[in-house]
């Protein structure tokens, strides 16, 4: 409830504030009722939730830097929304085991960026072995829009565009070869939805400014409202906490 909640909050928000939105193929997104990887090239710190919305009502889990825990409020927070402490450093054998039990038993996907960190272009082989070892697929997605706050406010254009499934049941051995073929098969998708959403930049117009009239209303009204939200969770932290125990 509280994922669902939380992700339709964060999406008003995004459309008051640039309210230039467009998706593309959301009809080859796989059922519901099957688990997968969605996987996308890492941009810029709002693109999970423009992904987590088009997928919706399917809800997922995410990796998150244990750096993020730190703060009692935003780690109970994005905890309840399913997300796991990563240590980036040394990572271990729980960040496949965690998401790949989730995989299997439980009703929720994972999104993944296997590129990494922000604007890089090298795949990973993380998001193979998990793929691979909880039998599931792979579902690619690209962004493209405003990278900076600044664009976002002025309401540049952002397209989103879902490609087809990657099947890779097929490569028996997850082996220098076969971790090349996934890489392969990731970064033809990656690169074929990139220029997809390059055509539909070419109409590159932002939001009209009479918009605001409407739209900054709901955008003090989601505020306000996010504010509450984390006051909740700062609270609901001395009470309960979420299991972000991976180790478990």
């Amino acid at each position: 409830m509280f994922y669902s909640y939380l992700r339709n909050l964060l999406t008003v928000l995004l459309w008051a504030i640039n309210g230039n939105i467009h998706y593309h193929d959301r009809e080859k997104m796989l059922p519901k009722e099957e688990n997968y990887i969605l996987i996308s090239p890492h941009r810029t710190f709002w693109d999970p939730v423009f992904l987590g919305y088009a997928a919706a009502p399917k809800q997922f889990i995410f990796m998150a830097k244990k750096e993020l825990f730190k703060d009692r409020g935003f780690g109970w927070w994005i905890s309840k929304c399913g997300a796991f402490p990563i240590d980036r450093e040394n990572p271990g054998t729980a960040a496949i085991k965690y998401p790949v039990k989730m995989l299997k038993k439980s009703d929720r996907s994972l999104v993944m960026f296997p590129s990494g960190s922000r604007h890089s272009t090298d795949v990973k082989g993380g998001v193979a072995v998990i793929a691979k070892t909880a039998r599931v697929k792979m579902m690619p997605a690209s962004y493209i829009g405003p990278l900076k706050i600044k664009g976002l406010l002025s309401g540049q254009r952002i397209d989103v565009a879902f490609g087809d499934p990657i099947d890779i049941s097929d490569i028996k051995r997850l082996d220098d070869t076969g971790l090349a073929e996934v890489t392969r098969r990731i970064e033809a998708e990656f690169n074929r939805l990139d220029e997809l959403n390059k055509s539909f930049q070419v109409k590159k117009t932002s939001t009209p400014y009479w918009t605001l009239i409407y739209r900054f209303p709901i955008l003090l009204v989601v505020g306000l409202i996010l504010i509450l939200t984390y006051l909740f969770s700062f609270l609901a932290s001395f009470f309960w906490q979420p299991k972000t125990d991976i180790s478990e």
